[in-house]
């Protein structure tokens, strides 16, 4: 082969797009960014053909320039012009797809169509005749399964032969005064172009696309003159240009459909339909998606198996925690250390720094990695896409778009690409609202501190890992109707459109490849930025200024001419604690910095200097929250080594010991406000700077910060007063300002839209 060769995969939405990505390129795949937008793109080489590379253009229903997925998709089309255009069709919804495919046709390139789920196809007793098809729309069309993997090896032969071949000649002609109008267009002001070009601009002229008349920059002149021909056609056809257009593509694709697709029981429901009736029924689909989370949460972070539960996901983490606790990573890592005669502090940042809080959050990979795993199979299967449906009736009615539950889904996975994937949301205020809300959801990171407070304290209860998944999407909903009776976000939601995939088996290779990349992003940060927050934290919970004299606290301790008597009543009072429980790390750097701070934390149960410091660290990345957890009581773990030996979480153990001693007994509850608070306030650093690149404003930017801190303390707040009120201890003064504050939400939740027509209380 003596070139390059660049294909160009296109297609919509759940039509297979990615898994035909997967199968061309395997291992050989290149992810970054578009140049000056942060839509993701994907590159790769095609397995066995070093000269043919592919991309996959972003999902899309057209090449009208509506959302930035679209712009992007367009702009590589007709700027890179690459050889060929791989269109993948799904065959089970073929009208709906040849919408593009008859846009892809006119831009002069050539075009293959991967025709994938023809087994489906098949199977349902349908058949299309793929020559006829062929024929009629001039280019080469090859029948494939992307999940099986069948006919991905002709499909990349039929690129090679098109791409060294003719250019695609478009075969549809529309109405005569729109082929008039057309013709004038290509004579008048696109004749310069190459000829293969000119339909293409032609039919985006007649349609006034403002981004192709500003690429053509046309004299006045001219486009006066076109006008008048534009106008012509719209009077002649009662329409506006572009609905013309669109009008007629679906009359040659309906005429198509009557040709090449014959369905053997039509009118008879598809297995899809038949399950469809069951699980996006208006009364039962809620109840099963609870059920379907909660099996899976179960599965993944429940009662451990070992235990009589279910949870797969809790059994692997108490075996990595048995190998990554104390006993084996860092008593056996001080053992090693102490043996080669290395420095005390030097043993201290390596044991109780970094491995004690890189191990706290690996331990808890294996729970991830299932929760991954049964979410991907979800996705792939097509469940997931039913619940954007389901949830599209209940956010609707309280004044948010369906289309928010897209950027919600994603977010489970990430925050950063949950904010991106609200881009797709074209109303300014609907799309606002969603960048504000979408983080409530527990992201990857946050799944370890839900595991944490399940373990630890709740013995690894199902339902408060549950919970958490619910609580974001009840957040998401509150949020929206709350803000949505506001002056800056009033106004009926955008209406939210989506296909809806037929069921079909997992791919177990995209399965397994989703849930690598999602741990393996996980994995990375854990060697980064966890590992430089863990020396931080350890360097600043190890030294101190104790009584006059600056040093490692530890040591300092020890001197009793340092630490007299007076002096630990000293520290005593300034911390707020016995003075039996004093201990070294209440003198050092930080915890002198974070006892202030606590303060804002004692209404929510935990205002202690530790879930103080925890909090703050996990604005870096959630996964500190844990990584945190462990430096601090690795440090103040004072068990025997035997005992070590034969508890590998007895750090976690620590954790709920401190949180019954801090919460004056209610340990659950103040472990509960705290797991809120952190699941709903504001996220990462990384997810932050997306929010603002998103947002493009500062001052949005603070809102959606200020309102996700804001809603977090007073929900936890709440849970917190209340809480006590059914506990027993319960604040007086607590209690009147927590009903205060749940009689505004309420107040706010109920009372009536303004500026909405088809919104009610």
């Amino acid at each position: 082969m003596d070139k390059q060769i660049r294909i160009a995969l296109a297609g919509n939405p759940n039509s297979g797009k990615t898994t035909l990505f997967n199968a061309l390129t395997g291992t050989q795949q290149f992810v970054g960014n578009w140049p000056g937008v942060t839509v993701e793109k994907k590159e790769g080489r095609v397995r066995g053909q070093k000269d043919v590379n592919v991309t996959d253009l972003p999902g899309i229903y057209s090449l009208s320039p509506y959302t930035l997925e679209e712009v992007v998709a367009r702009n590589y089309l007709i700027e890179e012009r690459p050889d060929v255009i791989l269109n993948i069709v799904d065959a089970t919804n073929l009208e709906r797809n040849l919408y593009l495919t008859t846009q892809l046709v006119e831009l002069g390139i050539p075009v293959v169509i991967a025709l994938n789920m023809m087994d489906l196809v098949k199977k349902n007793g349908d058949s299309i005749n793929v020559e006829e098809l062929s024929r009629e729309l001039g280019c080469r069309i090859v029948e494939i399964s992307a999940l099986k993997g069948d006919g991905v090896d002709e499909v990349v032969s039929a690129c090679v032969e098109a791409a060294n071949g003719t250019k695609t000649v478009p075969q549809h002609s529309f109405s005569g005064s729109v082929e008039h109008a057309l013709a004038h267009i290509e004579e008048s002001a696109v004749h310069d172009l190459p000829e293969e070009q000119q339909r293409w601009y032609a039919i985006k002229i007649f349609e006034r696309d403002d981004k192709a008349l500003a690429r053509l920059d046309l004299p006045e002149k001219t486009l006066a003159h076109i006008e008048e021909d534009i106008k012509a056609a719209e009077k002649e056809l009662d329409d506006d240009a572009e609905s013309i257009i669109t009008n007629e593509r679906y009359v040659y694709i309906a005429n198509l459909m009557k040709g090449c697709y014959k369905k053997k029981n039509k009118g008879e429901l598809t297995v899809s339909d038949k399950i469809d009736k069951i699980v996006t029924n208006r009364i039962l689909a809620l109840p099963i998606f609870a059920l379907v989370m909660f099996l899976v949460y179960a599965l993944a972070m429940g009662k451990s198996i070992s235990d009589g539960g279910i949870a797969i996901g809790t059994f692997l983490t108490d075996t990595a925690n048995d190998v990554l606790g104390d006993a084996w990573l860092k008593e056996g890592s001080r053992a090693i250390l102490e043996g080669w005669g290395v420095a005390p502090w030097l043993i201290g940042l390596i044991s109780d720094g970094i491995l004690a809080g890189v191990g706290a959050v690996l331990g808890f990979v294996p729970q991830m990695l299932v929760l991954f795993f049964m979410l991907c199979l979800l996705e792939d299967c097509g469940y997931m896409a039913r619940i954007a449906f389901i949830m599209d009736r209940i956010f609707r009615r309280f004044g948010l778009s369906g289309k928010s539950f897209i950027p919600m889904l994603v977010a489970t996975g990430c925050g950063i690409p949950g904010v991106m994937a609200s881009r797709t949301i074209e109303n300014e205020r609907d799309r606002r609202m969603t960048i504000t809300t979408t983080t409530f959801m527990p992201c990857g990171a946050k799944l370890p501190v839900i595991g944490l407070i399940a373990g630890a304290l709740f013995g690894g209860s199902t339902w408060v890992a549950t919970s958490a998944y619910f609580i974001g999407i009840a957040a998401i909903v509150v949020s929206g109707i709350m803000l949505k009776k506001t002056k800056m976000f009033a106004g009926d939601p955008a209406p939210f459109v989506m296909e809806l995939p037929a069921y079909h088996a997992p791919a177990m290779g995209n399965v397994l490849r989703g849930t690598w990349e999602r741990g393996w992003s996980f994995i990375k940060r854990a060697g980064t930025v966890i590992v430089l927050s863990s020396i931080i934290i350890w360097f600043l919970t190890s030294f101190g200024p104790v009584n006059g004299r600056f040093g490692m606290v530890d040591e300092l301790y020890e001197d009793e001419t340092v630490v007299t008597e007076e002096y630990v009543a000293s520290v005593s009072e300034r911390m707020g604690i016995p003075e039996d429980e004093v201990e070294p790390m209440d003198d050092s750097i930080l915890a002198r910095v974070a006892q202030p701070v606590s303060v804002i934390f004692k209404p929510l149960g935990f205002g202690d200097w530790k879930p103080t410091v925890a909090t703050v660290t996990g604005l870096v990345a959630k996964e500190n929250v844990v990584g945190t957890f462990g430096v601090l009581y690795a440090y103040d773990d004072q068990d025997g080594e035997e005992e070590l030996e034969e508890n590998g979480d007895q750090i976690w153990d620590k954790v709920a010991e401190d949180y019954r001693d801090f919460s004056g007994g209610h340990g659950k509850l103040a472990a509960y406000s705290f797991l809120l608070f952190n699941l709903l306030c504001a996220p990462c650093f990384a997810a932050i700077g997306a929010i603002k690149r998103e947002m493009n404003s500062r001052k949005w930017t603070w809102f959606a910060i200020g309102y996700q801190c804001g809603f977090a303390w007073v929900t936890a707040f709440i849970v917190w007063q209340l809480g006590r009120l059914f506990a027993g201890g319960a604040n007086v003064i607590g209690l009147v300002l927590a009903v205060v504050l749940l009689g505004l939400f309420i107040w706010q939740l109920f009372k009536p839209y303004k500026e909405a027509r088809t919104l009610k209380v």
